[in-house]
């Protein structure tokens, strides 16, 4: 079948990268150009671009309230006062020293307590399957979300800090799905579907699941699926 397309976690938790960044923030780009660095290894990279800089001049056609709240809660969850950007934040901790520290990102990687499975049902359309490796109490609570991101972007900008700027942008956060929260009293696998948008002709797209603690937003499993168009 033309849909066929799987992908399954490993045997130590991957790594999760989120960047808040925005087309109206001047110190922004060469983050970005950072992020696009970890095309090809096995890191879990999310763009997810913010508004609150739009009002200088320039909307950033990428950005959402609801990655606004991300980072708003990100924020809560390190004890942060305010968002900024360029913010990268290191399985679910704040990681301000992120420049000229990439090899920081896969060292010092935990077993993971939770196995992952993604495949593609359709063309727009994936199921998880999640299953913790303990059982009764050495299974852990775990949240998770869902998001869509896409390689090769660009944009000429036309006002604001970076007017004039040719900006190109990987793993930018198309879409993202909150897959709800579960008890560490319960240790069977469970199934959690998404519903994506549609794919951007020419753009490679990859799907992700992020598995986390609740409370803390630590990292527990991550997984992204990149399947061929069709």
């Amino acid at each position: 079948m033309q849909n066929q397309c799987t992908a399954s976690s490993g045997p130590l938790v991957t790594p999760v990268l989120e960047l808040y960044t925005s087309e109206g923030c001047s110190s922004c780009p060469p983050a970005d150009q950072w992020a696009s660095s970890f095309k090809g290894k096995k890191v879990v990279v999310q763009a997810f671009h913010v508004g609150y800089w739009d009002y200088i001049g320039w909307v950033d056609r990428f950005a959402t309230p609801a990655y606004t709240q991300r980072q708003r809660d990100v924020a809560a969850k390190n004890r942060l006062r305010n968002i900024y950007t360029p913010q990268v934040v290191l399985d679910g901790r704040d990681w301000p020293q992120w420049q000229g520290a990439s090899s920081g990102v896969t060292t010092g990687r935990e077993t993971a307590q939770l196995q992952l499975m993604i495949r593609r049902l359709a063309d727009d359309q994936f199921e998880a399957t999640v299953t913790p490796s303990g059982a009764g109490a050495g299974a852990p609570a775990w949240a998770a979300y869902w998001t869509v991101t896409e390689h090769g972007h660009h944009s000429s900008v036309k006002a604001g800090e970076n007017a004039g700027e040719f900006l190109k942008h990987d793993f930018v956060v198309r879409q993202y799905t909150p897959a709800g929260e579960y008890t560490s009293s319960d240790a069977s696998p469970k199934r959690l579907g998404l519903r994506s948008i549609a794919a951007t002709p020419g753009h490679e797209r990859q799907v992700n699941l992020v598995v986390f603690e609740p409370r803390s937003g630590k990292t527990l499993q991550a997984l992204s699926l990149q399947c061929p168009p069709g």
